[in-house]
């Protein structure tokens, strides 16, 4: 793969693109303040696009016009330095309409490097899985329990009973994490509390913002594919409530991809989340 160009911290240089994000050594930080590392990355378009409407009406998706394989490369570093992965209901319920695939690809010869890097590092070939949903409304599939792998899903106390009791039947555990909504100071504490160190959110806004208001997140990362896009309805990196105060951040590096999306070219950014006293 052709290189990236390094524009922040400084000096100024090239680099592979393959290893660009396993150097950032995520896993390094662990458990801080009885939480641990949670981090997120998300590629959006130059006017805001991180995904728009499925052509059968079916819910959100990524743009086909800024997906790349560069991208997905560094997506797949972030995602193999986790021991746990955020994901949704939705998730669960397209691999059940075979929409979805495993979200850490280490089968695929491609990123053989990235399970033999796993192994080196003592982890098991896919991290766990963590569910929020506050409606329960998905399959559980088997693939997902197997070997040892474990699946947590983080509910509310208004979740329905029964089907908390149908979901542990088949070897979930399901932790309640708020009341109306889950809470992300919630689900961080209950992740340290079963030893998780390294946490990639991979879902959408709306689990972003859960973790921006409750001050949980420790670092965004965001593809900025050289495209416009327009059109609505569409989804952006953060959906909610104005967040307050704002979440301040501080940049961690930039580099260029100039060969990316057939030489337009993207900005890959990473911000560091500027804690508050209060957190």
């Amino acid at each position: 793969m052709t290189n990236l160009h390094q524009l922040h911290p400084p000096p100024l240089k090239e680099l592979p693109l393959e290893g660009t994000y396993i150097a950032h050594n995520l896993r390094q930080y662990g458990i801080r303040d009885g939480r641990p590392y949670i981090y997120s990355n998300y590629i959006t378009s130059v006017d805001g696009r991180i995904a728009i409407p499925r052509e059968d009406g079916s819910g959100m998706t990524v743009p086909e016009s800024t997906k790349n394989e560069r991208d997905w490369r560094l997506f797949q570093e972030l995602a193999a330095q986790a021991d746990l992965v955020i994901s949704s209901g939705r998730y669960l319920r397209d691999w059940a309409e075979g929409r979805a695939q495993e979200i850490l690809r280490v089968d695929d010869p491609q990123f053989a490097d990235l399970r033999q890097w796993r192994e080196d590092q003592g982890l098991s070939p896919q991290p766990d899985i963590a569910i929020i949903s506050g409606s329960l409304d998905f399959p559980i599939p088997d693939i997902l329990t197997t070997g040892n792998r474990k699946v947590i899903i983080f509910t509310t106390v208004a979740a329905d009973s029964k089907r908390i009791e149908e979901i542990e039947d088949q070897a979930v555990q399901v932790i309640i994490a708020g009341d109306q909504r889950v809470k992300g100071g919630a689900i961080a504490r209950h992740m340290a509390d079963l030893g998780y160190q390294s946490v990639f959110n991979s879902t959408g806004p709306k689990v972003l913002h859960m973790l921006l208001d409750d001050n949980v997140l420790d670092r965004l990362y965001v593809t900025y594919a050289n495209k416009l896009l327009g059109g609505k309805p569409f989804s952006s990196i953060v959906e909610g409530a104005l967040l307050q105060p704002a979440v301040p951040l501080r940049i961690n590096s930039i580099y260029l991809d100039e060969f990316a999306l057939d030489g337009l070219g993207q900005l890959l950014l990473s911000y560091d989340v500027v804690r508050s006293e209060t957190a």
